[in-house]
C-alpha cells in the first residue's frame, strides 16, 4: 500500500531566530516535506529541507516559492530591538507590509490550506494585570514609540482576517510575547532585550549595566514553547481564522530577568542602570487561555530553565567578538 503524501510545508525567514528553531524542529519530527526560505543568511545544513533563497518583497520571488505548497508558516519579518526601534522606526514598516501583503494574496490565488502569521504584544497597552485578545483596544492609542510597527502588525491580522473570509485558506495570527533561546540575536545593537542582557551579563567584568530603570515588566517565552504551539495550531485549529496570545505566563520585571541570567550563568554582579539609554517602558503580561482551550497549548520551559538551556548555547556559540546572528531574515 502506497504511503500518503506528506503535507508540503514552507518556512519563510527559516534562518531567524523563529524561523530556524522551527524549522529544527519541524524537520526532526518528519511529518512534512519542508521547504525553507533564506535571504540576508546563508542556508545551513538541515537534513530533509530543500532551500530556496527569495526576496519576499519581489512578487516573482514570492510566485516561485509559495507555488505548490500545502502550508505556510510566515516567520520573515525585519526586527530589532529598542534602539532601532526608537531611532528608526519606519525599518519595521514598508518592508513587512510589503511581504506580508503579497505572501497572503499568493496563499489565497494558490489555495494554500493554511498560513501561520507571526504577529506580537506591541499593541497592548501597558498593564499591570493580564490581557486577553479580547483586551486590545483599537481606540486606544499605542505606544507612540511602536505606532508604526504597532499598527503595522494589526494591518496583517486583519489581512489574514480578510483572506480567511474568502473561504480557502485557514490562518493562525499569533500574539507571542518576549521569545528567546538558541539562535537568538545577541549583539547589542539590533537584539531584543533579553538577548541583549545575556550577553552583557556573560561578558560584563564588573557589573551588569541596563537600559532603563529595570522596573517595566515582560511576559518571556522560551523558543520551544512557541515551536510546540506552531504545531498545535497546524495539527488541531479547525476554525477559519484564529488569533492568540502566546506566552510564558509570568509577569517578569527587567531586573528580575536580569538576576535570573546571572544565576543561570553563576555570575555574582551588581546592577547598574543607564536612564540616558532608549527604553520601551511598557509592562506586558498575557493571558493564554485562548489558547489552551482551542489547542491544548500551554507554556512548558519555565524563565529559569529556558535561561539555563539559552546561556549554556551562548557558551558553546557564541564569542565576545560574534554578534549573534546579524539583521533577521
Amino acid at each position: 500500500m502506497a504511503s500518503l503524501q506528506k503535507p508540503r510545508l514552507l518556512i519563510c525567514g527559516a534562518t531567524g531566530f523563529i524561523g530556524r528553531n522551527i524549522t529544527t524542529a519541524l524537520a526532526q519530527n518528519g511529518d512534512y516535506e519542508i521547504t525553507a526560505v533564506y535571504h540576508h543568511r546563508p542556508a545551513y545544513p538541515c537534513q530533509g529541507v530543500q532551500w530556496f533563497e527569495a526576496d519576499l518583497t519581489r512578487t516573482e520571488d514570492v510566485e516561485r516559492v509559495v507555488a505548490d505548497q500545502d502550508i505556510i508558516i510566515q516567520a520573515a519579518a525585519a526586527t530589532s530591538g529598542s534602539k532601532v526601534i526608537t531611532s528608526t522606526p519606519w525599518v519595521h514598516v514598508t518592508d513587512n507590509a510589503v511581504m506580508n501583503s503579497l505572501l497572503l494574496r499568493s496563499a489565497f490565488a494558490h489555495a494554500i490550506q493554511h498560513f501561520v502569521f507571526f504577529s506580537c504584544t506591541i499593541m497592548y497597552a501597558s498593564s499591570p494585570t493580564t490581557q486577553s485578545e479580547a483586551d486590545f483596544d483599537p481606540a486606544r492609542e499605542l505606544e507612540p514609540k511602536y505606532f508604526g510597527a504597532g499598527w503595522t502588525k494589526l494591518y496583517v491580522e486583519r489581512m489574514c482576517e480578510f483572506y480567511a473570509r474568502q473561504g480557502r485558506t485557514r490562518h493562525t495570527v499569533i500574539r507571542h510575547s518576549n521569545v528567546y533561546g538558541p539562535h537568538d540575536k545577541f549583539d547589542l545593537e539590533t537584539s531584543h532585550v533579553l538577548g541583549a542582557t545575556i550577553t552583557k551579563a556573560l561578558t560584563a567584568t564588573d557589573r551588569l549595566t541596563l537600559w532603563g530603570n529595570g522596573e517595566e515588566t515582560r511576559d518571556f517565552l522560551y523558543i520551544d514553547d512557541l515551536t510546540r504551539f506552531v504545531e498545535a495550531a497546524i495539527t488541531r485549529q479547525t476554525a477559519p481564522f484564529g488569533l492568540y496570545n502566546v506566552a510564558g505566563g509570568r509577569s517578569v520585571s527587567i531586573n528580575d530577568a536580569a538576576r535570573a541570567i546571572l544565576a543561570a550563568a553563576h555570575r555574582n554582579l551588581p546592577l547598574d542602570h543607564d536612564l540616558s539609554a532608549p527604553t520601551i517602558p511598557v509592562s506586558i503580561h498575557l493571558d493564554c487561555t485562548k489558547a489552551a482551550q482551542d489547542l491544548g497549548w500551554a507554556p512548558q520551559v519555565s524563565l529559569e530553565d529556558g535561561l539555563t538551556r539559552t546561556v549554556a548555547w551562548w557558551r558553546d556559540n557564541i564569542t565576545p567578538k560574534s554578534n549573534g546572528n546579524g539583521p533577521a531574515a
